[in-house]
Protein backbone atom coordinates (compact mmCIF):
# COMPACT_ATOMS: atom_id res chain seq x y z
CA UNK A 1 0.00 0.00 0.00
CA UNK A 2 1.32 3.11 -0.79
CA UNK A 3 1.44 6.32 1.27
CA UNK A 4 0.08 9.56 1.28
CA UNK A 5 0.87 12.81 3.56
CA UNK A 6 -2.08 15.64 3.59
CA UNK A 7 -0.56 18.92 3.09
CA UNK A 8 -2.50 22.37 3.95
CA UNK A 9 -5.57 23.26 1.31
CA UNK A 10 -3.86 26.82 -0.67
CA UNK A 11 -5.02 28.26 -3.61
CA UNK A 12 -1.99 28.04 -5.25
CA UNK A 13 -1.01 24.48 -4.52
CA UNK A 14 -5.03 23.10 -5.25
CA UNK A 15 -5.14 25.30 -8.52
CA UNK A 16 -4.89 22.23 -11.21
CA UNK A 17 -7.81 20.66 -9.64
CA UNK A 18 -10.00 23.73 -9.16
CA UNK A 19 -10.90 26.73 -6.67
CA UNK A 20 -10.08 27.19 -2.58
CA UNK A 21 -13.43 28.72 -1.63
CA UNK A 22 -12.57 31.23 1.19
CA UNK A 23 -13.26 34.70 2.30
CA UNK A 24 -9.40 35.46 2.21
CA UNK A 25 -8.79 35.16 -1.40
CA UNK A 26 -10.55 38.30 -2.65
CA UNK A 27 -11.19 41.71 -0.81
CA UNK A 28 -14.87 42.01 -0.06
CA UNK A 29 -16.82 45.58 -0.60
CA UNK A 30 -19.90 46.53 0.90
CA UNK A 31 -23.71 46.13 -0.16
CA UNK A 32 -27.28 46.26 1.33
CA UNK A 33 -26.24 49.66 2.55
CA UNK A 34 -23.00 48.92 3.98
CA UNK A 35 -24.55 46.24 6.09
CA UNK A 36 -23.08 43.38 4.64
CA UNK A 37 -19.71 42.70 3.49
CA UNK A 38 -20.12 40.30 -0.24
CA UNK A 39 -16.81 38.58 -1.39
CA UNK A 40 -17.34 38.11 -4.90
CA UNK A 41 -16.77 35.25 -7.55
CA UNK A 42 -15.04 33.10 -5.49
CA UNK A 43 -14.99 29.49 -7.73
CA UNK A 44 -15.30 29.23 -11.54
CA UNK A 45 -18.58 27.29 -12.26
CA UNK A 46 -19.03 24.93 -14.93
CA UNK A 47 -21.60 22.86 -16.41
CA UNK A 48 -22.32 21.53 -20.13
CA UNK A 49 -24.19 19.24 -21.60
CA UNK A 50 -27.98 18.02 -22.44
CA UNK A 51 -30.49 19.93 -19.89
CA UNK A 52 -27.66 21.10 -17.76
CA UNK A 53 -28.18 23.62 -14.60
CA UNK A 54 -26.47 24.11 -11.39
CA UNK A 55 -28.14 22.96 -8.31
CA UNK A 56 -27.74 23.30 -4.76
CA UNK A 57 -27.87 20.45 -2.33
CA UNK A 58 -26.93 19.44 1.22
CA UNK A 59 -24.42 15.99 1.46
CA UNK A 60 -24.01 14.88 5.05
CA UNK A 61 -20.71 12.45 5.22
CA UNK A 62 -19.57 10.31 7.77
CA UNK A 63 -16.55 10.54 9.59
CA UNK A 64 -13.68 8.77 9.07
CA UNK A 65 -10.54 8.24 11.03
CA UNK A 66 -6.71 8.82 9.78
CA UNK A 67 -4.91 6.96 8.94
CA UNK A 68 -7.11 6.18 6.24
CA UNK A 69 -7.06 3.68 3.04
CA UNK A 70 -8.59 5.02 0.11
CA UNK A 71 -9.34 2.50 -3.51
CA UNK A 72 -11.17 4.50 -5.70
CA UNK A 73 -11.76 7.95 -7.15
CA UNK A 74 -14.32 9.66 -9.30
CA UNK A 75 -14.86 12.62 -11.54
CA UNK A 76 -17.52 14.50 -12.83
CA UNK A 77 -16.89 15.09 -16.95
CA UNK A 78 -19.77 17.79 -17.75
CA UNK A 79 -19.74 20.21 -14.75
CA UNK A 80 -17.72 21.32 -11.61
CA UNK A 81 -18.87 20.19 -8.19
CA UNK A 82 -18.22 23.06 -5.32
CA UNK A 83 -18.19 21.41 -1.68
CA UNK A 84 -18.58 24.31 1.21
CA UNK A 85 -18.21 22.96 4.96
CA UNK A 86 -21.42 23.56 7.37
CA UNK A 87 -19.70 22.40 10.11
CA UNK A 88 -16.91 23.58 11.87
CA UNK A 89 -14.60 20.50 11.47
CA UNK A 90 -11.46 19.73 9.24
CA UNK A 91 -11.73 17.50 6.13
CA UNK A 92 -10.20 15.76 3.95
CA UNK A 93 -9.40 16.33 -0.22
CA UNK A 94 -7.64 13.86 -2.49
CA UNK A 95 -7.14 14.67 -6.19
CA UNK A 96 -5.45 13.90 -9.36
CA UNK A 97 -5.63 16.38 -12.78
CA UNK A 98 -8.30 15.45 -15.15
CA UNK A 99 -7.47 12.88 -17.81
CA UNK A 100 -6.78 9.89 -18.00
CA UNK A 101 -5.98 9.01 -14.36
CA UNK A 102 -2.46 8.75 -13.30
CA UNK A 103 -1.75 7.17 -9.75
CA UNK A 104 1.17 8.87 -9.24
CA UNK A 105 -0.42 12.20 -9.10
CA UNK A 106 -2.44 11.81 -6.43
CA UNK A 107 -2.25 14.75 -4.06
CA UNK A 108 -4.23 15.47 -0.07
CA UNK A 109 -5.21 18.31 1.55
CA UNK A 110 -6.39 19.06 4.70
CA UNK A 111 -8.75 21.68 4.36
CA UNK A 112 -9.91 24.13 7.22
CA UNK A 113 -13.65 24.41 8.58
CA UNK A 114 -13.74 28.21 6.62
CA UNK A 115 -11.75 26.47 3.17
CA UNK A 116 -14.50 24.79 0.26
CA UNK A 117 -12.91 23.50 -2.65
CA UNK A 118 -14.38 23.39 -6.19
CA UNK A 119 -13.38 20.56 -8.37
CA UNK A 120 -13.43 21.54 -11.88
CA UNK A 121 -14.77 19.75 -14.83
CA UNK A 122 -12.93 16.10 -15.15
CA UNK A 123 -10.93 16.39 -12.10
CA UNK A 124 -10.59 13.01 -9.97
CA UNK A 125 -11.32 13.19 -6.38
CA UNK A 126 -12.42 11.32 -3.63
CA UNK A 127 -16.40 11.55 -2.13
CA UNK A 128 -16.09 13.07 1.17
CA UNK A 129 -13.99 12.71 3.82
CA UNK A 130 -15.46 13.89 6.95
CA UNK A 131 -13.28 13.97 10.11
CA UNK A 132 -13.91 13.92 13.89
CA UNK A 133 -17.94 13.37 13.06
CA UNK A 134 -20.82 13.08 10.53
CA UNK A 135 -20.41 16.69 8.74
CA UNK A 136 -22.39 18.58 6.69
CA UNK A 137 -21.78 20.15 3.17
CA UNK A 138 -23.35 22.69 0.91
CA UNK A 139 -22.67 21.52 -2.82
CA UNK A 140 -23.37 23.03 -6.08
CA UNK A 141 -22.80 21.11 -8.69
CA UNK A 142 -24.36 20.03 -12.11
CA UNK A 143 -27.65 18.13 -12.73
CA UNK A 144 -28.17 17.02 -16.81
CA UNK A 145 -29.52 14.52 -18.89
CA UNK A 146 -25.96 12.85 -19.39
CA UNK A 147 -24.24 10.75 -16.70
CA UNK A 148 -22.19 12.98 -14.79
CA UNK A 149 -19.92 10.70 -12.56
CA UNK A 150 -17.20 8.23 -13.34
CA UNK A 151 -15.33 6.10 -10.88
CA UNK A 152 -12.86 4.04 -11.08
CA UNK A 153 -10.95 1.93 -8.61
CA UNK A 154 -7.25 2.07 -7.73
CA UNK A 155 -4.83 -0.20 -9.19
CA UNK A 156 -3.49 -0.11 -5.39
CA UNK A 157 -5.05 1.38 -2.37
CA UNK A 158 -3.56 3.99 -0.95
CA UNK A 159 -2.95 5.06 2.92
CA UNK A 160 -3.55 8.91 3.55
CA UNK A 161 -1.96 9.86 7.02
CA UNK A 162 -0.69 13.09 8.85
CA UNK A 163 2.68 14.06 7.67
Amino acid sequence: MKNLSLQPLTQAAFAPFGDVVACDRVSPFAINGGTTSRFHDLAELQASGSQAKLIVSIFRGQAFQLPLAIDMLEHHPYGSQLFMPLSQRPYVVVVAKPGELDEDSICAFWAQPDQGVNYHSGVWHHPLISLQQTSDFLVIDRSGEEANCVEQQLSESIQLQLA
